[in-house]
């Protein structure tokens, strides 16, 4: 095994590392955070950042074309339907009564609902 390799190997098992412990302060923001919103921004920022960090540290250890196309699309996925997901939960607890709307700095979808009745 080339030097070169191993160098690869410890900056991806860095990279797992440190994915990990993105996700892991996430977590730690899901179960602090006291209201719909600020969980649903803990629930998607860290862990998309946290998943790709790892998905690369994955990618450098693996260095084979179809590992590395399966894990673009892992990639891919989780940016596409963590936000989305975030979105319509954010916005169900808003519809539900479940946001304080003093602590909003700008209500969009206020002016939205009231045009709808």
């Amino acid at each position: 095994m080339s030097v070169w390799l191993q160098i690869l190997d410890m900056a991806g098992a860095a990279l797992v590392l440190l994915g990990a412990a993105i996700c892991l302060l996430g977590v730690f923001g899901m179960l602090r955070l006291p209201d719909v919103l600020s969980r649903s921004h803990a629930a998607t920022k860290p862990q998309a950042l946290g998943m790709l960090i790892v998905l690369a540290g994955v990618a450098l250890r693996l260095r084979s074309g179809m590992d590395l196309a399966t894990l673009a699309l892992i990639g891919f996925f989780q940016m596409m339907t963590g936000p989305v997901a975030a979105h319509l939960v954010a916005r169900s607890a808003y519809r539900t009564g479940q946001v304080d709307h003093t602590e909003l700095l700008f209500d969009d979808l206020d002016e939205q609902l009231t045009e709808e009745t």
